[in-house]
This record gives structure tokens, C-alpha cells and sequence, in this order.
């Protein structure tokens, strides 16, 4: 029989270069008894190891120009990109406006996805937004012109030529106003206005100008006064349609609470990617180990079957190539990977639980998808961090204690909340009747001209001289009073805030209790984690232990063969278990942070201010 076909060859070479470039020897907890074992076999093939050192870059997402999807069948030229969990999340935050997830959300419900611009399109809302809100304070300038002719017959024969009045009219308003925080309303206003006809009686038969300015104060007492109703609800407002600038600023803080929990999530989908990867590799490693002893012992029983002495008898020859085969479809697998759901946020707990897929190109395609990174045909993503070997032990009421002060979800609910107090709070207001209180006055100017700068005039030669003089002054002042009888809109708007503001109060309970709730199972799950870290690295012990046992007993004829392929079949298993509850490990710790409200704390991320305002861009301060 042939063991030396180009195919194996071929797949024995594709995992001699992806091992020898992504294991890292000196990282990986492995016990001094175990080193000579785990050797890699294929350390031979290093002189044809095509990785390199590549410095992280980053590359964006070329649309149109994406690389064809790399295969088992296609593994030859790969380059190892070695990255850090802190360049991984510094890569993501840097090239991704989009807060994607690994669910598919961006295509499925596109407005459910958060994004950069989000704060931004909230704060600059010309409708809802703080600037819009504040609009309504603005200082108004009004202002008209207009001019008509006047031709008709009247029924009076002292008026014109027996009855038919012609002229011209003319007439120019200007005016500003200006609304205040407690809801007062000063207004200026200018009028000049000339007319021109035939009747016989104008003093002036060329025209007559008059001009006067006014200035107007009208004060709400009761329904609609008062800063607080006006900052809530706005001026003008009616009952359910509140947009002062305290609601208009509570939504634009909603926003930003929203896109920190955006934030947040993104962040742990690319630490779940992260450890999905690095799992994956050291999957693969122990099941490319396991292949290669498989090999060599099917080599040893062929030679003892071709020439015929015992121990290579067609049973055992059997044996070991099933074995071999066995661990070397797991290989591929391991490699390969199905496009399975892997771990990620609310996938059986709000942060993610570890799956522990196999797959490295499957796992390598989704990293690269949370950083927004482009398919590269050469390089290949290598997780080079260890997870944390150090037990951590969280104090249980500084725990709850963060967590009902910094969840994001709790902070946003708080906010609700204080909406729908201050809503009710305008809601109230509207039980009022109307009443305001008003004053004017108005100083008024006639002549013959608008202007003369002439001095020694006659009195109402220019209409602005006679203004200045101030002989002509007019005021007015008073209530108005409005109430519809029974006020069963507000009476339905102040019942509605009351059950909206109930509501939301009950959510924030509900949120709290399940986010303590929560906070307890991540807690757990880190206990266990921890110790079944500790129990798997024991039976990984035991495992290479048996292995050697077993082998030395096989030597001595006092097992069966089936007793080394099982014992190395465990050693297998247990390996892959050690990694992958040190991966579950390092989830969990993360997970602990993110029911805790401290994730990005943890990770030192920031988010501030963009070019303009609101817009959220990121920055990864450092190491943990």
C-alpha cells in the first residue's frame, strides 16, 4: 500500500504551515511532561513554510474587488497576519461606521442596526432635535409691502368728481419678535403707509404719509406660562405633542445611550469572534497531532504487515487506518468548518455563550466580517493572545451595585422615564384655563412727506418729524381669557402621561431584576469556567499519561491495540477540551464586564465628539 499519495502530501503540508505559523509555544500552557509529545510531527516541512511577518494594516472593504473564498483545495501561499485582541478591536472601531452584529441584522432589519451617524441624525432632527427645539425661542423679522390703486364710484357726491374716488395706496410692515423661557412674547413693529387720491377735502392733494412704531408684550398666567411647561413642552404647544428643549435633549441622550449599547455589543461580537478563532486553531492543532501519531502508527503496523511479523496483523492494520482517517476528516473539518451559528450576543445570554465551532476559515471569514476587513487572498488572520490564566473573583454588591449604575439599557430607561414625569408635568398644565395678559404701545407720525431733512417746516411737513415730537401716543392693555368647558382633552392627555409614566416605571423594574439576574449568571458561569479550566488541564495530564501507559503496555503485549487508539483518541479529546475551556474562560470574563456595564472600561475604549456634532467616532485607548 501506498501511504505516500500526492494528496496526503498535499493535506499534510496545509497543516504543517497553518500550525507552525499560528502556534505559539511560549504562550501556551502546556506541562513540561507533555512537551516532547506534543511536538509537532511536521516540523520537517518548516523549510517550506511560506508565512511572513506582516505588519496589521487596514485595508476597508473593496466592494466589487472581494477575494474568491479560500478552500481546502486552495490553501498554498497563505501569510500569517498575526493580531492582538487590542489591534482586532482597534481595527474594527477604525474601519466600521456600521455597529454591525453576527446575525445577519444589517441585511434582515437595516433600521434596527446602530451606526456612527445615529447621534448625529438625531441631534440635527428638524423636527425633534435640540436645534429645532430651540428654534422656537428665535427672534422673528416680519415684513410686507404692498401697493394698490384705488378707481371706484362711491355713493357720496361731496367725494371726488361726482362720486368717483381714484388714488394710489401704499403700505410697508416690518416687525421682530422674540419668545422667552417663561413664554412672554415682546414684539416691535414698524408701519408706513401712503395714500393719493381726488377727494376734495385732503389737506394734502399730493398725499398723506403716516407712520408709527409699536411695541407689543403678551404674557401666558396660566395655561402655557412659566419656564418649566415652556422648556418641556415648547411654545404653542397642544396636549400629547410635547417638544420643548428638555424632551428634545432627553432624546438625543436616548440616542446616545443607544449607541453605546450599539457600542458595547460590537465590541463583544469581535471578542466572541476573537476567541471562536483562537479556539479554532488550537482545535485544529490537537487534531492535526492526533492525525500525525495516527500516521505513524499505520506506517509502523504496515511495515510489520508487509514483511509479515507479528503485530501487523489485517485487523490492526485496519484499526489504525480507520483511525488515521477518523482524525484526519476531523482535521479537515477542523479547518474547514461549517457556517454555523458561532458565538455571539443573545445567542442563549445577552453577551454571547461560547459555542466553540470548529473551523478556522469559517471562524477566520467571520472576524474578518465584525472588523470589516476585506478578504485577502494571501493573508490569514492568527490570534496570537492567550486567554487569562489568572482566577478572577468579583465582589458580588460592588457587582450589582455597577451594574444597576452603568448598563447602558438602565441609563436609557432612566431617561424614558424622566420623559414621561416631564410630559406629565405639561400634561397638567394644559387642566388650566388660558389666560393672558397683554400691553401696547404705539407712537404715531403724519405729514406731507416721509422725510424732509428741511428744518423750519410747517407742522406735518414730513410724517417722521411729527412722530419724534411725540404728540401722538396710543396704548392698550388687558386680559384674554379661554377655556372649553370640561377640558376633556387634557383630562385624556393627563391620564394618558400617567399610564405612559407607570409603564415605564414598571419596564425599569423588570430591567433591573433581569439584569441583576443576569449579572448572576455570568458570575456563575465565570466560577465554572474557571474550574472546569483547572479540571480539563488535569485530564489533559492524565489523558498524555494514559497514552504513554498504554503504549509501554501495548510494547510488553499486556493490552490490545484498540487500547492505544483509544487512549490516543482521548488524548485528543481531552486537548481540545483544555483549549476550549480556556476560550470559554476568557468569554465568560468578558461577559462578566458586559452584564457589569464595564466592558468598554475594560477594553479602554472611548467614543467622542466627530467633525460635527454627534457624530460618535471611537478610540481604543490601550492595553488592559
Amino acid at each position: 500500500m501506498n501511504l505516500r499519495h500526492p494528496k496526503l502530501s498535499i493535506a499534510l503540508l496545509i497543516y504543517g504551515v497553518i500550525l507552525s505559523g499560528c502556534r505559539n509555544p511560549s504562550m501556551r500552557p502546556i506541562p513540561p511532561s507533555l512537551s516532547d509529545h506534543t511536538t509537532n510531527s511536521l516540523q520537517t516541512l518548516s523549510a517550506m513554510d511560506t508565512f511572513v511577518q506582516v505588519d496589521n494594516r487596514d485595508q476597508g472593504t473593496q466592494l466589487g474587488l472581494a477575494a474568491e473564498p479560500r478552500t481546502l483545495k486552495d490553501m498554498a501561499g497563505v501569510e500569517r497576519w498575526e493580531l492582538t485582541l487590542e489591534d482586532a478591536i482597534g481595527l474594527s472601531l477604525s474601519n466600521s461606521t456600521v455597529l454591525r452584529d453576527l446575525g445577519g441584522t444589517v441585511v434582515r432589519s437595516p433600521a434596527a442596526i446602530q451606526t456612527a451617524f445615529d447621534p448625529a441624525i438625531r441631534e440635527t432632527d428638524p423636527r425633534l432635535g435640540v436645534e429645532a427645539a430651540l428654534s422656537a425661542f428665535d427672534a422673528q423679522i416680519d415684513a410686507a409691502l404692498s401697493s394698490e390703486k384705488i378707481d371706484r364710484r362711491l355713493n357720496n357726491r361731496f367725494v371726488g368728481d361726482v362720486g368717483f374716488l381714484t388714488g394710489q395706496a401704499s403700505v410697508w410692515d416690518s416687525g421682530i419678535s422674540k419668545r422667552t423661557a417663561s413664554g412672554t412674547r415682546f414684539a416691535l413693529n414698524h408701519h408706513i403707509d401712503h395714500e393719493r387720491d381726488n377727494n376734495p377735502g385732503n389737506q394734502f392733494p399730493g398725499g398723506a404719509w403716516n407712520v408709527w412704531y409699536d411695541a407689543e408684550a403678551r404674557q401666558a398666567l396660566l395655561q402655557g406660562g412659566g419656564v418649566n411647561f415652556n422648556r418641556i413642552a415648547g411654545p404653542d404647544a397642544s396636549p400629547g405633542i410635547y417638544n420643548g428643549i428638555t424632551i428634545a435633549r432627553i432624546r438625543a441622550d436616548v440616542s446616545l445611550a443607544e449607541f453605546e449599547i450599539g457600542l458595547r455589543d460590537f465590541i463583544s461580537n469581535v471578542e466572541n469572534s476573537y476567541w471562536d478563532l483562537y479556539y479554532s486553531y488550537r482545535d485544529l492543532d490537537a487534531k492535526v497531532r492526533a492525525r500525525d501519531a495516527a500516521l505513524e502508527t499505520w506506517r509502523q503496523i504496515e511495515a510489520l504487515n508487509a514483511s509479515g511479523r507479528r503485530g501487523g496483523e489485517a485487523e490492526k492494520e485496519a484499526q489504525a487506518r480507520e483511525q488515521y482517517f477518523r482524525f484526519e476528516a476531523e482535521a479537515q473539518d477542523s479547518l474547514a468548518g461549517r457556517p454555523l451559528d458561532g458565538t455571539r450576543t443573545s445567542n442563549g445570554s445577552l453577551p454571547g455563550t461560547f459555542r466553540g465551532l470548529p473551523g478556522v476559515l469559517v471562524n477566520e471569514k467571520r472576524l474578518r466580517l465584525i472588523m470589516n476587513e476585506a478578504a485577502d487572498p494571501v493573508r490569514l488572520i492568527c490570534p496570537i493572545d492567550e486567554p487569562p490564566a489568572a482566577a478572577v473573583v468579583f465582589d458580588w454588591p460592588s457587582a450589582t451595585t455597577e451594574a444597576l449604575t452603568r448598563r447602558g439599557e438602565l441609563r436609557r430607561q432612566r431617561l424614558i422615564v424622566n420623559q414621561s414625569e416631564s410630559e406629565l408635568i405639561a400634561a397638567k398644565n394644559f387642566l388650566l384655563p388660558q389666560l393672558d395678559v397683554f400691553g401696547r404701545y404705539r407712537v404715531r407720525g403724519f405729514g406731507n412727506s416721509l422725510l424732509d431733512p428741511r428744518s423750519g417746516q410747517p407742522r406735518f411737513d414730513n410724517a417722521y418729524q411729527d412722530l419724534t415730537s411725540g404728540d401722538f401716543a396710543e396704548w392698550q392693555a388687558g386680559l384674554e381669557y379661554t377655556a372649553p368647558v370640561g377640558f376633556r382633552q387634557a383630562h385624556a392627555a393627563v391620564r394618558n402621561a400617567e399610564l405612559k409614566l407607570t409603564r415605564e416605571r414598571a419596564i425599569m423594574r423588570s430591567q433591573q431584576e433581569e439584569i441583576i439576574y443576569g449579572l448572576s449568571l455570568a458570575i456563575a458561569e465565570l466560577d465554572r469556567a474557571q474550574m472546569l479550566k483547572q479540571t480539563n488541564y488535569n485530564r489533559y495530564l492524565a489523558a498524555n499519561q494514559q497514552v504513554i501507559a498504554v503504549e509501554a503496555a501495548y510494547e510488553d503485549d499486556r493490552v490490545e491495540f484498540i487500547a492505544v487508539l483509544d487512549a490516543r483518541r482521548r488524548l485528543a479529546e481531552a486537548e481540545s477540551q483544555h483549549y476550549r475551556s480556556q476560550a470559554e474562560y476568557a468569554v465568560a470574563l468578558k461577559n462578566v464586564h458586559f452584564e457589569k456595564g464595564t466592558l468598554l472600561d475594560y477594553d479602554r475604549i472611548a467614543s467622542v465628539e466627530g467633525p460635527w456634532p454627534g457624530q460618535g467616532n471611537f478610540r481604543a485607548l490601550g492595553n488592559r
